[in-house]
Protein backbone atom coordinates (compact mmCIF):
# COMPACT_ATOMS: atom_id res chain seq x y z
CA UNK A 1 0.00 0.00 0.00
CA UNK A 2 2.80 2.41 -0.98
CA UNK A 3 1.09 5.90 -1.20
CA UNK A 4 3.43 8.15 0.45
CA UNK A 5 5.01 10.21 -2.39
CA UNK A 6 8.01 12.03 -0.25
CA UNK A 7 11.70 10.04 -0.83
CA UNK A 8 13.34 9.74 2.32
CA UNK A 9 16.90 11.08 1.93
CA UNK A 10 19.26 8.36 1.80
CA UNK A 11 22.42 8.24 4.42
CA UNK A 12 25.27 9.32 1.47
CA UNK A 13 28.17 6.65 1.02
CA UNK A 14 31.05 6.77 2.45
CA UNK A 15 33.91 8.72 0.44
CA UNK A 16 37.28 7.29 2.80
CA UNK A 17 37.77 6.24 6.09
CA UNK A 18 37.29 9.51 8.17
CA UNK A 19 33.72 10.04 6.50
CA UNK A 20 32.56 6.92 8.29
CA UNK A 21 32.37 8.76 11.75
CA UNK A 22 34.61 5.87 13.63
CA UNK A 23 37.85 5.34 15.07
CA UNK A 24 40.18 4.14 12.77
CA UNK A 25 41.16 1.43 15.02
CA UNK A 26 37.60 0.63 15.83
CA UNK A 27 37.50 -0.11 11.89
CA UNK A 28 40.56 -1.73 11.95
CA UNK A 29 40.08 -4.22 14.50
CA UNK A 30 36.16 -4.92 13.09
CA UNK A 31 38.06 -5.41 9.12
CA UNK A 32 41.05 -8.33 11.10
CA UNK A 33 37.86 -9.95 12.84
CA UNK A 34 35.98 -10.01 9.98
CA UNK A 35 39.04 -11.94 8.09
CA UNK A 36 39.41 -14.05 10.60
CA UNK A 37 36.19 -15.27 11.59
CA UNK A 38 35.03 -15.73 7.53
CA UNK A 39 38.52 -16.57 5.93
CA UNK A 40 37.83 -13.66 3.71
CA UNK A 41 40.73 -12.33 1.49
CA UNK A 42 39.15 -10.52 -1.89
CA UNK A 43 38.52 -6.83 -1.30
CA UNK A 44 35.06 -7.44 -3.07
CA UNK A 45 33.96 -9.33 -0.56
CA UNK A 46 35.12 -7.98 1.93
CA UNK A 47 33.41 -4.76 0.65
CA UNK A 48 29.71 -6.60 0.60
CA UNK A 49 30.29 -7.65 4.09
CA UNK A 50 31.77 -4.68 5.56
CA UNK A 51 28.78 -2.91 3.50
CA UNK A 52 31.68 0.09 2.43
CA UNK A 53 32.95 1.14 -0.48
CA UNK A 54 36.11 -0.62 -2.40
CA UNK A 55 38.02 2.21 -2.02
CA UNK A 56 37.47 2.70 2.08
CA UNK A 57 38.13 -0.87 2.27
CA UNK A 58 40.97 -0.75 -0.07
CA UNK A 59 42.33 2.46 2.42
CA UNK A 60 41.94 0.11 5.30
CA UNK A 61 43.63 -2.68 3.94
CA UNK A 62 46.40 -0.88 3.02
CA UNK A 63 46.42 0.73 6.67
CA UNK A 64 46.82 -2.60 7.85
CA UNK A 65 49.58 -3.59 6.01
CA UNK A 66 51.80 -0.35 6.79
CA UNK A 67 50.96 -1.95 10.33
CA UNK A 68 52.24 -5.37 9.37
CA UNK A 69 48.82 -6.68 10.29
CA UNK A 70 47.99 -7.72 6.81
CA UNK A 71 50.30 -8.97 4.26
CA UNK A 72 49.51 -9.23 0.17
CA UNK A 73 48.99 -12.91 -0.92
CA UNK A 74 49.78 -11.54 -4.61
CA UNK A 75 47.52 -12.89 -7.81
CA UNK A 76 48.68 -16.04 -7.67
CA UNK A 77 45.17 -17.78 -6.39
CA UNK A 78 43.43 -15.95 -8.40
CA UNK A 79 40.80 -17.89 -10.75
CA UNK A 80 39.42 -17.40 -14.03
CA UNK A 81 36.41 -15.18 -13.24
CA UNK A 82 39.01 -12.83 -10.85
CA UNK A 83 42.35 -11.24 -11.14
CA UNK A 84 41.91 -9.24 -7.81
CA UNK A 85 44.71 -9.65 -5.34
CA UNK A 86 44.34 -11.80 -2.21
CA UNK A 87 45.71 -10.39 1.42
CA UNK A 88 45.60 -12.19 4.50
CA UNK A 89 46.42 -12.18 8.28
CA UNK A 90 49.67 -12.07 9.40
CA UNK A 91 51.08 -13.88 12.53
CA UNK A 92 50.95 -10.10 14.28
CA UNK A 93 47.15 -9.53 12.61
CA UNK A 94 45.76 -13.00 13.84
CA UNK A 95 46.76 -12.12 17.67
CA UNK A 96 45.28 -8.69 16.61
CA UNK A 97 42.21 -10.26 15.69
CA UNK A 98 41.98 -12.18 18.49
CA UNK A 99 42.95 -10.03 20.99
CA UNK A 100 40.19 -7.95 19.14
CA UNK A 101 37.74 -10.93 19.32
CA UNK A 102 37.90 -11.07 23.39
CA UNK A 103 36.79 -7.90 23.95
CA UNK A 104 34.14 -7.99 21.33
CA UNK A 105 32.72 -10.53 18.98
CA UNK A 106 31.07 -8.08 16.77
CA UNK A 107 32.51 -8.53 13.28
CA UNK A 108 31.01 -7.81 9.57
CA UNK A 109 29.29 -4.55 8.91
CA UNK A 110 30.77 -1.46 9.86
CA UNK A 111 28.26 0.22 12.32
CA UNK A 112 26.84 3.99 12.11
CA UNK A 113 28.21 6.65 14.94
CA UNK A 114 24.92 7.69 17.38
CA UNK A 115 25.74 11.21 16.39
CA UNK A 116 25.17 10.09 12.49
CA UNK A 117 22.31 7.68 12.98
CA UNK A 118 20.66 10.72 14.95
CA UNK A 119 20.75 12.93 11.96
CA UNK A 120 19.58 10.27 9.72
CA UNK A 121 16.44 9.33 11.68
CA UNK A 122 15.18 13.43 11.81
CA UNK A 123 15.30 12.78 7.75
CA UNK A 124 13.20 10.24 7.55
CA UNK A 125 11.42 11.11 10.71
CA UNK A 126 8.03 9.56 11.18
CA UNK A 127 6.44 13.10 11.58
CA UNK A 128 7.48 14.09 8.42
CA UNK A 129 4.96 11.49 6.97
CA UNK A 130 1.83 13.40 5.34
CA UNK A 131 -1.59 11.12 6.15
CA UNK A 132 -4.72 12.00 3.91
CA UNK A 133 -8.10 10.13 4.29
CA UNK A 134 -7.31 8.17 1.39
CA UNK A 135 -4.49 6.24 2.34
CA UNK A 136 -6.18 5.60 5.62
CA UNK A 137 -9.17 4.37 3.43
CA UNK A 138 -7.21 2.84 0.99
CA UNK A 139 -5.54 1.10 3.76
CA UNK A 140 -8.09 -0.23 5.40
CA UNK A 141 -10.53 -0.76 2.81
CA UNK A 142 -11.14 -4.60 4.27
CA UNK A 143 -12.29 -3.40 7.26
CA UNK A 144 -16.11 -1.48 8.38
CA UNK A 145 -15.04 1.11 10.20
CA UNK A 146 -17.77 4.30 11.72
CA UNK A 147 -17.19 6.69 9.34
CA UNK A 148 -16.18 9.18 12.16
CA UNK A 149 -13.29 6.57 13.38
CA UNK A 150 -11.18 7.60 10.72
CA UNK A 151 -12.37 11.34 11.39
CA UNK A 152 -10.28 10.80 14.95
CA UNK A 153 -7.37 8.64 13.73
CA UNK A 154 -6.21 10.51 10.62
CA UNK A 155 -4.94 13.76 12.55
CA UNK A 156 -3.27 10.94 15.32
CA UNK A 157 -1.52 9.00 12.84
CA UNK A 158 -0.47 12.37 11.06
CA UNK A 159 1.04 13.85 13.47
CA UNK A 160 3.26 11.03 14.50
CA UNK A 161 2.22 11.52 18.45
CA UNK A 162 1.01 8.80 20.92
CA UNK A 163 -2.93 7.23 20.23
CA UNK A 164 -4.26 5.17 23.11
CA UNK A 165 -7.44 2.90 21.38
CA UNK A 166 -9.90 2.04 23.78
CA UNK A 167 -13.20 -0.10 24.24
CA UNK A 168 -14.60 -3.40 24.21
CA UNK A 169 -12.66 -6.44 23.25
CA UNK A 170 -13.11 -8.26 19.68
CA UNK A 171 -14.25 -5.17 18.13
CA UNK A 172 -10.51 -4.55 15.63
CA UNK A 173 -8.52 -2.96 17.97
CA UNK A 174 -5.60 -4.68 16.32
CA UNK A 175 -6.11 -4.82 12.81
CA UNK A 176 -6.85 -1.11 12.90
CA UNK A 177 -3.50 -0.76 14.58
CA UNK A 178 -1.70 -2.86 11.42
CA UNK A 179 -4.17 -0.55 8.72
CA UNK A 180 -2.14 2.54 10.32
CA UNK A 181 1.13 0.68 9.58
CA UNK A 182 -0.04 -0.17 6.01
CA UNK A 183 -1.23 3.00 5.38
CA UNK A 184 2.45 4.52 6.13
CA UNK A 185 3.90 3.17 2.95
CA UNK A 186 6.93 4.56 2.31
CA UNK A 187 10.34 3.36 3.00
CA UNK A 188 13.73 4.27 5.28
CA UNK A 189 17.00 3.84 6.20
CA UNK A 190 17.61 1.35 8.79
CA UNK A 191 21.74 1.10 10.39
CA UNK A 192 22.44 -2.78 10.52
CA UNK A 193 24.40 -1.96 13.92
CA UNK A 194 25.22 1.26 15.97
CA UNK A 195 28.02 2.25 17.73
CA UNK A 196 28.39 4.49 20.87
CA UNK A 197 31.31 4.82 23.21
CA UNK A 198 33.39 1.87 21.18
CA UNK A 199 30.22 0.22 21.67
CA UNK A 200 28.02 -1.90 18.80
CA UNK A 201 24.69 -2.38 19.29
CA UNK A 202 22.72 -4.14 16.09
CA UNK A 203 19.83 -3.19 15.30
CA UNK A 204 18.55 -4.55 12.05
CA UNK A 205 16.68 -7.37 12.79
CA UNK A 206 14.57 -9.11 10.03
CA UNK A 207 11.82 -10.55 12.20
CA UNK A 208 11.20 -6.84 12.88
CA UNK A 209 12.51 -5.09 9.84
CA UNK A 210 11.70 -5.95 6.32
CA UNK A 211 14.26 -5.77 3.21
CA UNK A 212 12.75 -3.71 0.25
CA UNK A 213 16.32 -3.87 -1.18
CA UNK A 214 15.18 -6.75 -3.30
CA UNK A 215 12.70 -4.48 -5.32
CA UNK A 216 15.79 -2.17 -6.23
CA UNK A 217 18.63 -4.59 -6.62
CA UNK A 218 18.59 -7.05 -9.31
CA UNK A 219 21.71 -8.73 -10.85
CA UNK A 220 22.58 -5.76 -12.97
CA UNK A 221 21.54 -3.02 -10.36
CA UNK A 222 23.18 -4.04 -7.43
CA UNK A 223 26.40 -1.67 -8.56
CA UNK A 224 24.41 1.10 -9.38
CA UNK A 225 22.34 1.30 -6.33
CA UNK A 226 24.68 0.24 -3.90
CA UNK A 227 26.58 3.58 -5.10
CA UNK A 228 23.50 5.72 -3.88
CA UNK A 229 23.62 5.53 -0.11
CA UNK A 230 25.56 3.94 2.69
CA UNK A 231 25.64 0.63 2.22
CA UNK A 232 25.42 0.11 6.42
CA UNK A 233 21.90 0.96 6.07
CA UNK A 234 19.53 -1.51 4.62
CA UNK A 235 16.20 0.07 2.95
CA UNK A 236 13.11 -0.70 4.68
CA UNK A 237 9.66 -0.86 4.88
CA UNK A 238 8.78 1.27 8.25
CA UNK A 239 8.87 -1.33 11.28
CA UNK A 240 6.79 -2.16 13.12
CA UNK A 241 6.99 -3.57 16.87
CA UNK A 242 3.94 -5.36 17.87
CA UNK A 243 3.91 -6.54 21.50
CA UNK A 244 1.30 -7.95 23.92
CA UNK A 245 0.48 -9.47 27.52
CA UNK A 246 4.35 -10.78 27.10
CA UNK A 247 5.98 -7.52 27.43
CA UNK A 248 8.25 -5.96 30.59
CA UNK A 249 9.81 -3.12 31.47
CA UNK A 250 13.12 -5.33 30.97
CA UNK A 251 12.39 -5.48 26.93
CA UNK A 252 12.63 -2.02 26.38
CA UNK A 253 16.69 -2.09 27.69
CA UNK A 254 19.70 -2.87 26.02
CA UNK A 255 20.23 -6.44 25.45
CA UNK A 256 23.89 -7.53 26.14
CA UNK A 257 24.68 -10.76 25.00
CA UNK A 258 27.94 -11.88 27.68
CA UNK A 259 29.31 -14.39 25.93
CA UNK A 260 29.96 -12.10 22.63
CA UNK A 261 30.33 -8.99 24.69
CA UNK A 262 27.91 -7.23 22.01
CA UNK A 263 24.59 -5.38 22.12
CA UNK A 264 21.08 -5.62 20.82
CA UNK A 265 18.88 -2.76 20.30
CA UNK A 266 15.65 -2.91 22.66
CA UNK A 267 11.67 -3.48 20.83
CA UNK A 268 11.57 0.46 20.99
CA UNK A 269 14.80 1.13 19.29
CA UNK A 270 13.95 -1.08 16.37
CA UNK A 271 10.92 0.46 15.68
CA UNK A 272 12.65 3.77 15.06
CA UNK A 273 10.43 5.48 12.13
CA UNK A 274 8.06 3.27 12.17
CA UNK A 275 4.80 1.79 14.53
CA UNK A 276 5.43 0.05 17.95
CA UNK A 277 2.06 -1.38 19.21
CA UNK A 278 1.74 -2.28 22.86
CA UNK A 279 -1.70 -4.50 22.54
CA UNK A 280 -3.61 -5.66 25.33
CA UNK A 281 -2.67 -2.94 27.73
CA UNK A 282 -3.67 -4.14 31.03
CA UNK A 283 -2.74 -7.97 30.58
CA UNK A 284 1.00 -7.58 31.42
CA UNK A 285 2.99 -8.35 34.27
CA UNK A 286 4.14 -4.71 34.98
CA UNK A 287 0.95 -2.44 35.68
CA UNK A 288 0.26 -0.25 32.71
CA UNK A 289 1.28 2.66 34.71
CA UNK A 290 4.41 1.52 35.16
CA UNK A 291 4.42 0.78 31.59
CA UNK A 292 3.50 4.45 30.67
CA UNK A 293 5.86 5.89 32.85
CA UNK A 294 8.95 4.49 31.39
CA UNK A 295 7.75 5.77 27.94
CA UNK A 296 7.04 10.04 29.75
CA UNK A 297 10.49 10.86 28.60
CA UNK A 298 10.62 9.39 25.19
CA UNK A 299 7.21 10.44 24.38
CA UNK A 300 7.50 14.21 25.39
CA UNK A 301 11.35 14.81 24.58
CA UNK A 302 11.54 12.47 21.54
CA UNK A 303 14.64 10.99 22.83
CA UNK A 304 14.88 7.73 25.48
CA UNK A 305 17.50 7.06 27.63
CA UNK A 306 19.80 3.91 27.24
CA UNK A 307 22.36 2.32 29.50
CA UNK A 308 25.24 -0.04 28.59
CA UNK A 309 26.65 -3.09 31.21
CA UNK A 310 29.17 0.21 32.54
CA UNK A 311 26.45 2.26 33.75
CA UNK A 312 26.48 4.59 31.57
CA UNK A 313 23.63 6.39 29.97
CA UNK A 314 23.46 7.69 26.63
CA UNK A 315 20.57 9.42 24.95
CA UNK A 316 18.75 7.68 21.36
CA UNK A 317 15.95 8.84 19.03
CA UNK A 318 12.77 8.16 20.09
CA UNK A 319 10.72 8.63 16.75
CA UNK A 320 8.13 6.30 17.20
CA UNK A 321 4.09 6.10 16.67
CA UNK A 322 3.16 4.23 19.85
CA UNK A 323 -0.17 3.00 20.25
CA UNK A 324 -1.89 1.61 22.81
CA UNK A 325 -4.71 -0.51 22.47
CA UNK A 326 -6.94 -2.20 25.97
CA UNK A 327 -10.33 -3.53 26.34
CA UNK A 328 -10.26 -1.26 29.79
CA UNK A 329 -11.67 2.29 30.36
CA UNK A 330 -8.46 4.41 30.54
CA UNK A 331 -9.64 6.04 34.19
CA UNK A 332 -9.02 2.10 35.31
CA UNK A 333 -5.48 1.55 34.27
CA UNK A 334 -4.14 5.17 34.35
CA UNK A 335 -3.56 8.60 36.72
CA UNK A 336 -4.74 11.39 34.80
CA UNK A 337 -1.37 12.64 34.51
CA UNK A 338 -0.32 9.82 32.43
CA UNK A 339 -3.12 10.00 30.23
CA UNK A 340 -2.65 13.66 29.64
CA UNK A 341 1.18 12.74 28.07
CA UNK A 342 -0.81 10.10 25.73
CA UNK A 343 -1.80 12.39 22.99
CA UNK A 344 -4.76 11.45 21.48
CA UNK A 345 -7.32 9.05 23.06
CA UNK A 346 -9.75 6.77 20.76
CA UNK A 347 -12.38 4.58 21.50
CA UNK A 348 -13.56 1.89 19.49
CA UNK A 349 -17.13 0.82 20.07
CA UNK A 350 -18.95 -2.22 18.48
CA UNK A 351 -20.94 -1.92 15.44
CA UNK A 352 -24.18 -0.89 14.53
CA UNK A 353 -26.50 -3.40 13.64
CA UNK A 354 -26.09 -2.59 10.21
CA UNK A 355 -22.17 -2.02 10.04
CA UNK A 356 -22.88 -5.73 11.78
CA UNK A 357 -24.47 -7.15 8.92
CA UNK A 358 -22.06 -5.65 6.31
CA UNK A 359 -19.46 -6.97 8.25
CA UNK A 360 -21.53 -10.63 8.43
CA UNK A 361 -22.43 -10.62 4.47
CA UNK A 362 -18.75 -9.63 3.81
CA UNK A 363 -16.98 -12.51 6.03
CA UNK A 364 -20.18 -15.10 4.61
CA UNK A 365 -19.15 -14.00 1.12
CA UNK A 366 -15.07 -14.46 1.56
CA UNK A 367 -15.69 -18.01 3.04
CA UNK A 368 -18.25 -18.68 0.32
CA UNK A 369 -20.88 -19.67 2.50
CA UNK A 370 -24.14 -18.86 1.80
CA UNK A 371 -26.42 -15.94 3.24
CA UNK A 372 -29.91 -17.31 4.71
CA UNK A 373 -32.55 -14.51 5.70
CA UNK A 374 -34.29 -16.95 8.03
CA UNK A 375 -30.99 -17.87 9.78
CA UNK A 376 -30.30 -14.02 10.17
CA UNK A 377 -33.40 -13.13 11.14
CA UNK A 378 -33.25 -15.91 14.06
CA UNK A 379 -29.78 -14.50 14.76
CA UNK A 380 -30.86 -10.66 15.02
CA UNK A 381 -34.43 -11.06 16.70
CA UNK A 382 -33.74 -14.38 19.03
CA UNK A 383 -30.07 -14.29 20.05
CA UNK A 384 -28.64 -10.65 20.45
CA UNK A 385 -31.71 -9.78 22.89
CA UNK A 386 -30.13 -12.15 24.86
CA UNK A 387 -26.79 -9.94 25.25
CA UNK A 388 -28.69 -6.38 25.34
CA UNK A 389 -28.36 -6.66 21.09
CA UNK A 390 -24.04 -5.50 21.79
CA UNK A 391 -22.68 -6.56 18.30
CA UNK A 392 -18.60 -7.12 17.87
CA UNK A 393 -16.77 -7.01 14.93
CA UNK A 394 -15.09 -10.62 15.90
CA UNK A 395 -18.93 -12.31 15.79
CA UNK A 396 -19.32 -12.65 12.48
CA UNK A 397 -16.32 -14.70 11.31
CA UNK A 398 -16.79 -16.81 14.70
CA UNK A 399 -20.02 -17.80 14.03
CA UNK A 400 -19.20 -18.80 10.33
CA UNK A 401 -16.64 -20.24 11.36
CA UNK A 402 -18.18 -22.56 13.73
CA UNK A 403 -21.33 -23.51 10.97
CA UNK A 404 -18.72 -24.21 8.11
CA UNK A 405 -17.03 -26.85 11.10
CA UNK A 406 -20.31 -28.11 11.90
CA UNK A 407 -21.40 -28.74 8.33
CA UNK A 408 -18.11 -30.56 7.50
CA UNK A 409 -18.69 -32.68 10.06
CA UNK A 410 -21.92 -32.92 9.61
CA UNK A 411 -21.05 -34.25 5.90
CA UNK A 412 -23.28 -31.38 4.37
CA UNK A 413 -22.96 -28.80 2.23
CA UNK A 414 -21.75 -25.22 3.86
CA UNK A 415 -24.88 -23.79 4.61
CA UNK A 416 -26.69 -21.27 7.62
CA UNK A 417 -30.00 -21.88 9.35
CA UNK A 418 -31.68 -21.11 12.65
CA UNK A 419 -30.63 -24.53 13.67
CA UNK A 420 -26.96 -24.13 13.25
CA UNK A 421 -26.90 -20.47 14.37
CA UNK A 422 -27.72 -22.02 17.80
CA UNK A 423 -24.94 -24.60 17.74
CA UNK A 424 -22.46 -22.04 16.94
CA UNK A 425 -24.06 -19.37 19.27
CA UNK A 426 -23.43 -21.85 21.77
CA UNK A 427 -19.91 -21.80 21.80
CA UNK A 428 -19.61 -18.02 21.69
CA UNK A 429 -20.58 -17.42 25.49
CA UNK A 430 -19.85 -19.99 28.18
CA UNK A 431 -22.95 -20.17 30.70
CA UNK A 432 -22.45 -18.79 34.28
CA UNK A 433 -22.69 -21.14 36.34
CA UNK A 434 -20.86 -22.94 39.96
CA UNK A 435 -18.44 -26.51 39.14
CA UNK A 436 -18.24 -28.32 42.03
CA UNK A 437 -13.76 -29.06 42.07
Amino acid sequence: MNMQTAIVPAPPPARNLSDTGLSIVMMRDILLKTMFRMNLDLVSDLEKVLCLPGRVVQELIDMSRDQGLIEAMGTLHAGATTNEMGYQLTDTGKARALDALSQSEYYGAMPVPMEEYGKQVKRQSIRNITMTRGQLTGAMGHLVLPDDLLDHLGPAVGSGRSILMYGPPGNGKSSISNGIRDALGDKIYVPRAIEYSGQVITVYDPIVHTSAEEAVDNGNSLRRSSMKYDRRYVLCERPTVITGGELSLDMLDLVYNATSRTYQAPLQLKSTGGVFIVDDLGRQAEPPQALINRWIVPLEESKDILALQSGEKFEVPFDTLVIFSTNFHPNEIFDKAALRRIFFKIKIDGPSQEDYLKIFAMVARKKKMPLDEAALVHLLKKKYPTIDNIYANYQPIFLIDQMIAICEFEGIPHQMSPELIDRAWANMFVREEHIEH
